[in-house]
């Protein structure tokens, strides 16, 4: 497989050159997340069993929160299970219901319901608030985990990214820019990825879906020393810009999750940097298969690097999750509902394996 080289010359100059946003972006952009206004959801997900041996189950629970644009309500839990607490990952505090069901003859339900409030964002780079954060904090941001490794070929690659920046933030649109240029969504890939990123940067074939590509911000961001984080999550609502692949157009959402990247710099504090969702719109927005000059790509990726909408719920950030009562490996992230049966791990993406439907309903506006 051909390996992909770092685009040089007018083909890169076609995205490098991005406004940052705040500076020079067209005042007529219809792409523009600025709405002030809270918007409150209840999120609920529904787990069935096909009749049989005992059971465990880990649904994720909404626990990311920045009060700038995401608050975690309460959640409440009803159904089948013999027991159940809500469990909390001790590094990163993702929480999750971890639920035991006894063996049986018939089908067996767990449900959770979660509220959760969310707006948009949007940093103004022309006015910088500078951040920071605690020594803590920094070593997490900046660790590798199982997937996103910070050394060899992710650090060299990184290295040549960012080689020349005279800031942290020229250095985070860089990668935001390289991962925009290089890679490709790929249908194919089942959800969201695994977010292995070393594999992609060792084969060369930079394809994936969000935990890939926005996977790829996070590790290069850490090799280059800038803190970053995938907030792993779901999308809630549709997209008030006309973005049909950028939003949640049911109140089914079981297919809809998606996870964002966030690199910290210190002159502005987390910048969003979702470029997972640009080559989604590249691929997938009416009618699809849009060229790099699209107005539709330029606005996604101009808006991007700086802001999102606030359609979309974030359970957590966290990596390499170990499921409290099982004797299996940790899930690379948590947001898909897990479960087992008789002892055995069920593949959380096998509709025939154990099933599950999220809804969501909007609830209010403040």
């Amino acid at each position: 497989m051909k390996r992909h080289e770092f685009i040089q010359g007018a083909a890169a100059l076609s995205f490098a050159v991005g406004d940052l946003r705040g500076i020079a972006k067209a005042a007529s952009d219809p792409f523009d997340p600025t709405n002030t206004t809270w918007r409150s959801y209840d999120v609920t997900t529904t787990v069935g069993l096909a009749p049989g041996d005992a059971a465990k189950v880990w649904i994720p629970i909404p626990s990311f929160g920045e009060r700038s644009w995401i608050r975690p309500g309460k959640s409440a839990w009803w159904g089948d299970a013999a027991s159940a607490a809500v469990a909390t990952d001790p590094r990163y505090g993702a929480q999750m219901l971890y639920a035991q069901l006894p063996a049986s003859t018939t089908t067996r339900t767990v449900v959770v319901s979660s509220t959760v409030t969310t707006r948009d964002r949007n940093v103004d780079f022309a006015a910088p608030q500078p951040s920071s954060l605690s020594a803590e904090e920094w070593r997490l941001y900046t660790a590798p985990t199982a997937f996103i490794p910070t050394d060899g070929i992710v650090k060299t690659t990184a290295d040549k990214i960012t080689a020349g920046a005279t800031s942290e933030l020229e250095k985070a649109q860089r990668i935001y820019t390289w991962v925009v240029v290089n890679t490709y969504r790929n249908p194919k890939t089942r959800g969201c990825g695994l977010g292995n990123i070393s594999f992609l940067l060792e084969t060369g074939d930079f394809g994936g879906k969000c935990a890939d590509l926005n996977g790829l911000v996070v590790g290069l961001a850490r090799a280059a020393g800038l803190p970053a984080r995938d907030l792993y999550g779901i999308r809630v609502a549709p997209s008030a810009f006309g973005y049909k692949s950028l939003g949640a157009n049911s109140a089914t959402i079981t297919k809809a999750q998606h996870c964002r990247a966030e690199i910290f710099v210190r002159e502005y504090g987390w910048i969003p940097a979702d470029a997972a969702d640009v080559r989604k719109v590249m691929l997938e927005e009416p009618p699809g298969n849009l060229a790099p000059n699209d107005p539709k790509v330029i606005d996604a990726r101009d808006t991007l690097f700086g802001a999102w909408e606030g359609n979309y719920m974030a359970y957590n950030d966290a990596h390499d999750v170990s499921l409290p009562g099982s004797s299996g490996d940790p899930v690379p992230f948590l947001m898909y509902p897990q479960a087992e049966v008789g002892g055995a791990r069920r593949d959380s993406l096998d509709a025939a394996s154990f099933t599950y439907e999220i809804g969501v309903t909007h609830v209010s506006n403040t």
